[in-house]
């Protein structure tokens, strides 16, 4: 199909991403941080710190307690965490 002269091409809607709001979006997410921050100013703000801080401190304690310092220990190291089966401890 041929096209008047002096028409143009239908542009395609121009489709938003992070770069173009100027925002960094990935590793070193303005938004992540933004709602981390939120959602802390809030958990501050209920004043629940410490009844979770002692259910943190029982769950340490309880049989769970080795699962969970390893999962933390494969967090600082950047290991991203699998589902594992049941009964199955991660090698």
């Amino acid at each position: 199909m041929k096209r008047a002269k002096g028409t143009s091409k239908p542009k395609e809607p121009v489709r938003e991403n992070a770069a173009s709001r100027g925002g960094v979006e990935g590793e070193g997410s303005y938004s992540a941080t933004h709602r981390y921050a939120e959602g802390l100013a809030k958990s501050l703000a209920k004043g629940d710190s410490e009844r979770l801080a002692k259910a943190a401190e029982q769950a340490l304690e309880g049989p769970e307690g080795p699962d969970l310092l390893e999962a933390a220990e494969a967090a600082k190291q950047g290991h991203v965490a699998k589902q594992k089966r049941r009964g199955e401890r991660a090698a």
